[in-house]
């Protein structure tokens, strides 16, 4: 395993001290309201308190944005080695074997939780539905809503976590930075606008804040999604690692000016093609999978189709499916695509890729504990080594409720064995700020600033050359804006964001091979030596 030093620039983005803020005890304290961190949250043992801390308000997650499903072994012709097979085919050498066994044998017990729970999945003649996506050997993804199922998943899990007994969920609740207390993580210090600056004290913290697709500018991700849990956990003294994998969706719909929208993998699963700007179909040509390989390939093969056509996207195309099938299973992709005059079930739609998935993350064991004593993690925050170099399809939601349910049984049984009578330590973040104004800064448009940069030089296609001026420009950035003190989330975000990009980069710089979601134009071929892991650990920092 490859190890990259890096220094943040502060261990705490802002300053306080134990007389300075509100204190709030509680025995599990899990950060992050998506599928990951309420599943956590079912796990907990009866007569455990807990805060739920979400950023925006509980409905706002990328596992409600969720369209294509979760994948399961629940067809009689499928079998768990079918499903562990296509995991690792798709991480390109880089998945941990017994993670993925872990995770894709537990994955049915897990879905049929959900179902027990209330979650309402598509059926025909009473039987769960199942569809098929990119690097699947059989059709094993079950959705809901036709093309909504994150919606109804987190319905569910709202609804059976926020009823148990002991648990207060904070909602528009940003986490600034972790509480490490000797070496040890003890909670968190949150800001509300409702209430005042507020250290959480807890026995034990759960990460589950999501990802990063905020870094880049064309994503699929919604405004929250700015790498916020990577930073704090960063900054706290918690080991990342996979850093360069970031996972870019083939099919983003492609209108210039308007913002982007997923769509689900499920369509090509269910027979859309993709054809260029002259109707070529050109998957063929690069894969003998077709629009059904994985990811990774068919994200490539377009970039490298609208180079060779000088053209900004390439085109689903449903035409020749069933126009009553089409509009019935996918539904939400209908509607949107109606507010821009197209019909998917006659005219082409115009997609491109995006960023849509970190694959890095915060290292954990199988039990969701982090290199920091006292933190765990699970969900997109994290690197299980279920992805390798490239996640293969629906396998995220599924991590999530695995990681989300361990996670919660590990931090109940840890919780269960420290005291109650506990006092405030002396732990306190007091630093020089610099004298420049906050209004000095467009934090706007450094943030625009950011998110093109990475794409250009960091995205899909990348170089030594293109990374060192990337890494170069981001240093500046982050030296006059990581010495400033914010009161507002903006800043916070784009601190948090300029942190990330520059493990990004770094990582990026290191593997000098293609593999998987990393494309080096200057390294185009997969070195077997170096299918290990690159992790990145946070030296001590000049605070």
């Amino acid at each position: 395993m490859a190890l990259l030093e890096f220094t943040p620039r502060r261990n705490h983005l802002v300053r306080f001290s134990p007389r300075r803020v509100a204190h709030v005890f509680t025995d599990v304290l899990v950060i992050g309201g998506g599928i990951a961190g309420l599943r956590a949250v079912l796990s907990l043992e009866p007569g455990l308190s807990a805060v739920v801390v979400s950023k925006d308000l509980l409905k706002v997650s990328n596992s409600a944005e969720a369209q294509g499903g979760i994948a399961g072994v629940l067809d009689p012709l499928d079998d768990f080695s079918h499903h562990t097979a296509d995991t690792i085919a798709a991480g390109k050498g880089l998945c941990d074997a017994g993670v993925v066994e872990m995770v894709v044998r537990e994955a049915p017990e897990r879905i049929r939780e959900l179902i027990a729970i209330g979650t309402r999945f598509d059926e025909t003649d009473g039987q769960i539905d199942l569809t098929r996506e990119g690097g699947h050997s059989h059709r094993r993804i079950v959705h809901a809503n036709g093309d909504a199922t994150g919606r109804e998943v987190m319905r569910a899990l709202q609804e059976s976590a926020v009823q148990r007994e002991g648990v207060q969920v904070w909602q528009n609740t940003f986490t600034i930075d972790l509480l490490n207390v000797e070496g040890v993580c003890r909670g968190a210090i949150v800001h509300n606008p409702g209430r005042p600056t507020t250290c959480v004290w807890s026995k034990q913290t759960i990460l589950a804040t999501g990802g990063a697709g905020r870094l880049f500018r064309e994503t699929t991700n919604p405004e929250i999604a700015t790498a916020d849990g990577h930073a704090i956990a960063f900054r706290a003294g918690a080991d990342l690692q996979d850093m360069e994998f970031m996972q870019f969706h083939p099919t983003v719909l492609y209108i210039a000016g308007s913002s982007r929208h997923l769509i689900t993998e499920a369509v090509r699963g269910e027979g859309a093609l993709l054809r260029d700007a002259s109707g070529h179909r050109f998957m063929p040509d690069y894969n003998p999978a077709a629009e059904l390989a994985p990811r990774d390939v068919v994200s490539q093969a377009i970039t490298e189709q609208m180079a060779r056509t000088h053209h900004p996207c390439v085109y689903l195309d449903l035409s020749h499916l069933d126009s009553g099938f089409v509009r019935g299973r996918f539904p939400h992709i209908a509607r949107v695509c109606a507010e821009f005059g197209l019909d998917i079930t006659r005219d082409r739609v115009p997609v491109r890729p995006g960023a849509h998935y970190m694959i890095g993350g915060v290292t954990v064991d199988t039990d969701g504990r982090t290199s920091l004593p006292g933190l765990l993690a699970a969900g997109e925050v994290t690197s299980t080594g279920l992805h390798g170099a490239n996640r293969l399809a629906s396998n995220s939601l599924i991590e999530g409720l695995v990681y989300g349910a361990r996670a919660g049984q590990t931090a109940s049984r840890a919780a269960r064995e420290i005291a109650d009578d506990f006092a405030v330590p002396s732990i306190r973040s007091d630093w020089e700020t610099s004298e420049g104004d906050d209004e000095d800064l467009n934090i706007t448009d450094l943030r625009n600033s950011l998110s093109s940069l990475m794409w250009r030089q960091v995205g899909i296609e990348r170089t030594e050359e293109s990374m060192a001026a990337a890494a170069e420009q981001v240093e500046f950035w982050d030296r006059f804006v990581s010495s400033r003190e914010f009161a507002e989330v903006a800043g916070w975000e784009l601190q948090n964001l300029l942190l990330v990009a520059q493990l990004v980069i770094a990582s990026a710089r290191a593997r000098t091979e293609s593999r998987g979601v990393h494309l080096r134009r200057d390294f185009p071929e997969t070195d077997p030596d170096q299918a290990t892991p690159i992790r990145v650990s946070a030296s001590a920092s000049s605070e």
